[in-house]
């Protein structure tokens, strides 16, 4: 009996003490595995001092070097067109015929109201003569001869008044053949043959283009202006120190030569509170168009500044954050000031940050303050990235 129940008691210990081991097992494979949920890995990044240059952009208007809008100086019937939209002319070729049957036969009418005059100065010039010669004798008195005098005088003058009439017709004529005044490029022709053409008429023929070299007009705010040229005394200064800017085409594409700042408004539009500047950009390949427009981008250069990626940061109401890392691996986020400029992908903090601290690159998303994390470089977090996208992208079998 008793050693039945020595057995029994025996047996039930061991049970006991199999729970025992099996309950501290089990609690310590749930705290390691709680310890490993909570330990993360994380990007961790320190912080160096470079320098940097970004672009700020202003949308531009790009204009040929000239804009000439081509209209006629007198009124008549288009009878042949000389070039079509888009031709390349130089300066004095013929763009458009008017009809000059009027304008010639003005022309002939001018000339023979001059011949009219000029026998009439001959006969005059004649008669003064005779009238000399018989005031010399006493033949006649000094009226006669001054009447005489003065028929020559008016003689001449009228004379002078047909050459002028002449030349006028001379003009007229000349303008029935529209000719380009510089060289470029021909713009939209809304008139055609046949159509009536009149100084009058509000829109003009055609324009033609200067576009050997390309104006990109933008404008730029006061505080902006005052941010590119601090350190400059004068304009002339201002736009010597300036560097070398770029254009950004319609498509997102950089024009291939860049371009100098020329010119800034001396006056601050009230209106607008922005300075009007023109840059100007070669275009020997012809590649930019009147009209067109696009995105100025001027270079603004940082130095010793600090630079964190986008990523690594947050907002809250207008803020921006980040998360530091302090020497025991625990996170806490800040709040920072990044410049108004960036390259898309970087902030550059103007306050906040200093040289030498750890911030977290990447994730902050999924970070609390206080959290304690598994520092680990970008580069490795990278190259993790990538082989789990291996092993994903990896057919199964």
């Amino acid at each position: 009996m008793i050693n039945k129940k020595g057995r029994l008691f025996t047996a039930s210990i061991s049970i006991v003490g199999a729970l025992l081991v099996c309950l501290s097992f089990y609690s310590c494979n749930k705290k390691e595995q709680k310890g490993g949920d909570m330990v993360q890995e994380y990007a961790v990044t320190t912080l160096n001092s470079s320098n940097v240059e970004l672009k700020s952009s202003y949308p531009a208007v790009i204009k040929g070097k000239q804009d000439i809008e081509i209209r006629p100086q007198i009124s008549g019937t288009i009878t042949r067109l000389c070039v079509d939209e888009g031709s390349v002319v130089h300066k004095g070729q013929t763009l458009f015929i008017i009809d000059p049957v009027q304008y010639q036969e003005a022309v002939n009418a001018a000339q023979a109201a001059v011949n009219v005059a000029k026998s009439n100065v001959a006969t005059a010039q004649l008669t003064a003569e005779n009238k000399r010669e018989l005031a010399k004798n006493n033949i006649i008195g000094s009226y006669d001869l001054q009447m005489a005098e003065n028929s020559l005088l008016s003689s001449k003058a009228t004379l002078a008044q047909t050459k002028a009439q002449l030349i006028s017709a001379k003009k007229n004529l000349s303008f029935t053949r529209v000719s380009s005044p510089s060289n470029g490029v021909v713009g939209s022709i809304p008139f055609r043959v046949g159509s009536l053409a009149s100084p009058g008429t509000v829109t003009p023929l055609t324009t033609v283009s200067d576009i050997s070299d390309m104006y990109a007009y933008f404008s730029m705010t006061e505080r902006q202006l005052l941010s590119l040229t601090s350190e400059g005394n004068s304009s002339k200064e201002i736009l010597k120190k300036m560097s070398n800017v770029e254009l950004q085409m319609i498509d997102g594409s950089i024009y291939g030569e860049t371009g100098k700042v020329e010119t800034m408004s001396g006056v601050i539009d009230q209106s607008t509170g922005s300075v009007s500047i023109r840059a100007k950009f070669s275009n020997k390949n012809r590649i930019l168009r009147s009209g067109g427009t696009g995105s100025v981008l001027i270079p603004y250069k940082m130095d010793n500044c600090i630079l964190i990626p986008q990523k690594a940061t947050y907002e809250i109401q207008d803020k921006k954050y980040v998360y530091i890392v302090d020497s025991k691996s625990t996170v806490k986020s800040i709040p920072i000031e990044v410049f108004s400029l960036d390259d898309g992908q970087n902030y550059v903090v103007t306050s906040g940050l200093k040289v030498g601290d750890k911030i977290v690159a990447e994730g902050v998303g999924t970070l609390k303050d206080g959290m304690q994390i598994k520092e680990i470089t970008p580069e490795q977090a990278a190259a993790k990235k990538a082989q789990a996208q291996q092993s994903a992208d990896k057919p199964s079998k």
